[in-house]
């Protein structure tokens, strides 16, 4: 019996050095890695909000400071607001303006008058809108062609559809005042009467804008999955029942948007009431009848300025007011507008996750 030969011991290697730069070097990287994917898209959208803030925010703000004080465009800033004779208050006071703008009657029929040429335009609009996005949507020949002849108008100055408008409203010689007066009917004072004159400003903005909203509800609706329609055709549903049950539920979210913008744009209207006045009979009608709160800013602000009057303060005063207004009309349309639209789309969604399920 011969023992067997151990083998030698091998040399054993030695661990690597402990590398503290190396690892350091990594927790770095990470950490600018973490940073990096956090930071990057505030970065991002950073030149926006910059540009918001110069160009929109500074103005809000300074505005809003402008309304507490007697500021003149020629005289400058004259201290703080005095209401004076119109509220009995020679004290200052920062809501001085407010109280100054809210005693006025000219103010109020402003508001009178975009409320109701707001509703007389936006309304039929977005009606007119859905009704012609869901034409445009169906199986049409030359699609392009008629998706872009709604747009048209859209296009048209606003300068250019006013001076159109003005003569098919005018009072003595207007297309529909020859064509009434050809049936025998008494030629309508569109510039005198109040709802004549909304009416037809309201005309001019459903003319420029119903194309734009056609559009943007057409693309939203070529966005609902196709199956849905196979669905409610094969249950029996019509055209008018595919469009009030499915359709416009399931554009919610767009619904919203479009009805806000066009809550803005129609309390904030100017140009078309501006056009309609013809330079002759006073901004907004020699009665005011047509006369809207941008309208009556722009006037108080800038055209009854003379030393001693703080006018501006008081225009500013009137832009916030409307601010405000604008916010909580919109913020009334979005609650309405998801209310409604959940309470009729909650059908179409759950059949739609029935036939997604299947």
């Amino acid at each position: 019996m011969t023992a067997n030969p151990v083998a030698p011991d091998k040399p054993q290697t030695p661990p690597p050095a402990h590398d503290d730069a190396h690892e350091r070097r990594l927790r770095a990287r990470g950490r600018r890695g973490r940073l990096d994917v956090r930071l990057s898209p505030y970065l991002y959208i950073s030149p926006f909000f910059l540009l918001f803030a110069l160009t929109g925010l500074f103005p809000l703000i300074y505005t809003a400071w402008v309304a507490t004080r007697q500021w003149n465009t020629i005289t400058g800033d004259g201290g703080v607001a005095v209401c004076g004779a119109v509220c009995g208050s020679t004290d200052p006071s920062i809501f001085a303006n407010f109280q100054w703008v809210l005693n006025q009657p000219a103010f109020w029929d402003a508001l009178r008058n975009t409320f109701s040429i707001f509703l007389i335009s936006t309304i039929p609009q977005l009606i007119a809108a859905l009704i012609l996005a869901a034409i445009l949507d169906a199986n049409l020949k030359a699609k392009t062609f008629w998706r872009m002849g709604v747009l048209l108008p859209y296009v048209i100055a606003p300068s250019a559809a006013a001076i159109i408008f003005s003569q098919i409203f005018s009072d003595q010689s207007g297309l529909i005042n020859t064509f009434l007066g050809w049936i025998g009917v008494s030629p309508v004072p569109w510039h005198a009467n109040t709802l004549a004159s909304h009416i037809a400003i309201a005309s001019i903005v459903n003319f420029r804008w119903t194309g734009y909203n056609t559009l943007i509800l057409l693309a939203a609706m070529q966005a609902i999955p196709r199956d849905v329609f196979e669905a409610s055709v094969v249950d029996g549903a019509g055209r008018v029942r595919q469009l009030v049950s499915v359709t416009i539920p399931m554009l919610r979210p767009t619904l919203i948007f479009v009805i806000i913008t066009s809550t803005i744009g129609g309390l904030q209207i100017f140009d078309e009431p501006q056009m309609f006045t013809q330079g002759t009979s006073g901004y907004g009608g020699p009665n005011r009848q047509f006369l809207t709160v941008s309208l009556y800013l722009w006037d108080l602000g800038f055209n009854h300025v003379s030393i001693g009057q703080p006018n501006l303060g008081r225009s500013a005063a009137v832009a916030w007011l409307l601010f405000l207004i604008v916010v909580a009309f919109a913020i009334v349309n979005f609650l309405l507008t998801r209310r409604i639209a959940s309470a009729g789309g909650a059908p179409a969604r759950k059949h739609h996750a029935k036939e997604v399920a299947r």
